[in-house]
């Protein structure tokens, strides 16, 4: 597949360093990035370098990571600031704001956008392209998975704080991800390890869960659909969904970014319309469904025969016209790159902006 016009594949890497077999992942033709977990991370040093290294063998490569705050936040110590889960920015929304430093509200959208620029530097001073944020799930109170993980359950203070922390990234070079369209926060089981029914009818998600990605369909740059079935719906998981994916997030709701599978490895997405299929066939009918990009994750260990046979299914798959190479798609990628040079990181800590987000976070 030489000059493809399509990289929609991002994969992982199994340790803090890359082996031969990472330097040869990275160099096909259908790799478009990396996603990082906290076994590429020892310290802000090594991952600069890791980070420099990839660069170095696909330049063009968007590195991610799910680096949200709480308890999702794969670079620890060392510096890294430990932001708080996102549901204490909720909270601090709903507080009455005496003492006189102004209302909760607004103290809450400072914060977010406090912590968006937080967030942003650090990662852009060690080479990091694009955190998996902000959650956009609601808090219903049921799922385990999402909990203080959601900024709130009314969509209203969602899609505000968020929008807040999505300008805090922009600040710093940054652009952002939604996620879990259309919402994750009202089923009760974990994608990760089940696959989840929503019964809900759509009038119902759009009018609740959805709200935010109509709200901020010119805001976000990224999405991030749920492996849940939305049953009344379509009998797919939002993520292999062309209703949910061209009709109604693209036509419906207006939103022309990016958009990203969830973890393919994840239980939700290991049946497609009742049926078991392979991370190669999980991968094309994701990317013929609507999406620009796949997640396959932590199958780099012991060899990682799993990424070498997504990718090989994938060129097959586009050999035989089960998904389509997708220009609009790779520029969709591209534009998620920074455009600006980050600021280094011991000039980033004497950095006023910075130190006044420090001095603004919960």
């Amino acid at each position: 597949m030489t000059g493809t016009t399509h990289a929609p594949v991002i994969l992982d890497i199994g340790g803090p360093t890359l082996v031969a077999d990472d330097r040869r992942r990275l160099a096909h033709p259908l790799t478009g990035g990396v996603i990082f977990f906290a076994r590429n991370w020892r310290d802000r040093h090594q991952l600069t370098e890791l980070a420099a290294e990839i660069k170095s063998v696909r330049p063009d490569a968007l590195l991610c990571v799910d680096q949200e705050g709480g308890r999702v936040q794969r670079f620890r110590g060392d510096g890294f600031t430990h932001l708080p889960p996102m549901r204490v920015l909720g909270e601090m929304w709903m507080q009455d704001g005496t003492g006189g430093r102004g209302s909760g509200a607004m103290r809450a959208v400072q914060a977010a956008t406090a912590a968006g620029h937080v967030l942003g530097s650090e990662l852009r001073a060690c080479g990091i392209d694009l955190s998996f944020a902000p959650v956009l799930d609601l808090d219903h109170g049921a799922s385990g998975v999402i909990g203080d993980r959601a900024f709130h359950r009314d969509p209203r203070v969602v899609s505000l704080l968020a929008k807040s922390l999505m300008h805090g990234l922009l600040e710093a070079g940054m652009r952002n991800c939604g996620k879990h369209f259309p919402g994750h926060g009202y089923v009760k089981a974990d994608s990760h390890t089940e696959i989840p029914e929503d019964r809900r009818s759509l009038a119902a998600i759009l009018g609740d869960d959805a709200k935010p990605y109509e709200w901020l369909a010119g805001t976000l740059a990224s999405v991030m659909p749920a492996h849940v079935v939305y049953t009344k719906v379509d009998e797919n998981p939002a993520g292999f969904s062309s209703r949910w994916l061209k009709e109604i997030l693209r036509h419906e709701l207006g939103f022309d970014g990016a958009i990203f599978s969830d973890d393919l490895s994840m239980a939700g997405a290991r049946r497609v319309g009742g049926v078991e299929v392979t991370y190669a066939d999980a991968a094309s009918l994701a990317l013929a469904a609507g999406c620009d990009m796949v997640l396959l994750c932590n199958q780099s260990l012991d060899g990682g025969a799993a990424v070498d046979a997504l990718l090989d299914g994938l060129v097959d798959a586009a050999a035989h016209g089960r998904w389509q190479l997708d220009p609009e798609s790779e520029a969709r990628r591209l534009d998620l790159l920074p455009q600006t040079t980050p600021i280094a990181w011991d000039e980033l800590m004497h950095s006023p902006a910075y130190q006044r987000s420090l001095e603004r976070l919960p």
